[in-house]
């Protein structure tokens, strides 16, 4: 599938003069215009009506979408059946594209699998290799509740993640906010009352004035440059593989938000991992699986080192032993199971003991940083107050 891709709506006539009105999901006019034809419909109108980005395909639709398929197959129904009458009631348009060529691809004979495979910004790696699973095995309605399930927990803790992130982001902007706000405008007019006594100022208050004239004088030319500097960075830069690299290595290096990340990270290899066993792949395309599904480069890097050891025949707890990215814990209970027979038990149980910890540091995170972010705004507003008012002590002496 194109990377620059857009919903077109078109409309056209057949043979015996009735309108068809429809969309379809392209990378140019001419791939609409020419199945029309070749359909025996008169094209009257092409129109462009939206660009669709990688960003459009969310989670929560392509979740509800293999979640509702499972409960159709799981009634019997067979599997064009259930993704026509999918496509049919779906509110979004480009999904309902993508899901009628699924349709018309299957009814050819083509697997669902090897279809989604042509949609990979809609459908992560691990969407068609499940699928195939199923396809093979002839439990694809099972395969389809377990890869919902297992994509329902990523996303749930991804949001519990973000949502402990965003915190302290928040009273960090609000404390920038507040410091700018006296600075350019509280700040002066103090300064201009301290002028008219023609008194010397303390170190400290002069050096906060000084700091305000600069921002009142600089500040719209720096927040200019700021601003293009900031869209010029997330244009080019933070898109490449280096940068991005670098930057979740800073976050890395956090002390409660490497943890948060780490139990995230082996959270979803583990539960990857889980899936992919119950559903019959092998150890190394349960690896692969995982690999592409983690976001964090660096813990991508470590899986595929890992695909890479098992291939040469290391096993996997010798694997993890040679990377600093998985704890102690894991390597030793994935060498009982491997040793035991019973690796997708122990497998289950590291999946479930990393959501919990992920899951409780989420949900404390506020608690525990909050406060050093009162500290923080305490140190930042009260140092601004006392700067204010401290020449004010000596106001006295400097009237007399």
């Amino acid at each position: 599938m194109s990377h620059s891709l857009y919903l077109f709506s078109w409309q056209a006539v057949d043979d015996a003069g009735e309108l068809h009105c429809g969309d379809s999901l392209s990378s140019g006019s001419q791939e609409v215009l020419t199945p029309l034809v070749e359909s025996g419909l008169q094209p009257i109108v092409i129109k462009k009506s939206q660009r669709i980005g990688a960003g459009y395909w969310k989670n929560k639709e392509r979740i509800a979408f293999i979640r509702q398929l499972a409960t159709l197959l799981q009634t019997g129904l067979p599997l064009t059946l259930s993704l026509n009458l999918l496509a049919g009631d779906h509110p979004l348009a480009a999904w309902r594209c993508v899901l009628e060529e699924t349709v018309k691809r299957v009814n050819e004979g083509q697997p669902m699998s090897a279809v989604m495979l042509l949609y990979p910004q809609v459908f992560p790696a691990i969407y068609p290799q499940i699928i195939a699973i199923g396809e093979l095995t002839g439990q694809l309605e099972s395969c389809c509740e377990q890869l919902a399930v297992q994509q329902e927990q990523v996303v749930l803790l991804q949001k519990r993640v973000k949502k402990a992130l965003r915190y302290p982001l928040i009273v960090m902007a609000i404390a920038t906010g507040i410091t700018l706000l006296m600075l350019t405008m509280v700040l002066p007019e103090f300064a201009k009352i301290y002028a008219s006594f023609d008194a010397e100022l303390p170190g400290f208050t002069q050096m906060l004035i000084t700091a305000s004239e600069a921002i009142v004088r600089f500040g719209p030319a720096l927040t200019l440059l700021i601003v293009c500097g900031g869209g010029l960075y997330f244009h080019y830069l933070h898109p490449q593989e280096t940068w991005q690299r670098r930057e979740q290595g800073w976050l890395l290096r956090l002390p409660l938000v490497k943890k948060l990340i780490s139990d995230g990270c082996l959270c979803q290899l583990f539960q990857t991992l889980v899936l992919t066993q119950h559903a019959g792949m092998t150890l190394s395309a349960g690896l692969s699986a995982a690999e592409s599904a983690i976001s964090n480069l660096h813990y991508k890097s470590a899986v595929g080192e890992l695909t890479r050891q098992l291939a040469q025949g290391i096993p996997l707890h010798k694997a993890l032993s040679a990377s600093p990215r998985f704890p102690a814990l894991c390597r030793q209970l994935v060498k009982i199971g491997e040793e035991s027979g019973s690796l997708d038990t122990l497998l289950q149980k590291l999946a479930h003991w990393h959501a919990e910890q992920a899951n409780e540091l989420a949900d404390n995170m506020a608690q525990k940083i909050e406060p050093l972010m009162m500290l923080f705004m305490g140190i930042v507003v009260g140092g601004l107050v006392i700067a204010m008012y401290l020449p004010i002590f000596n106001l006295g002496a400097a009237m007399n």
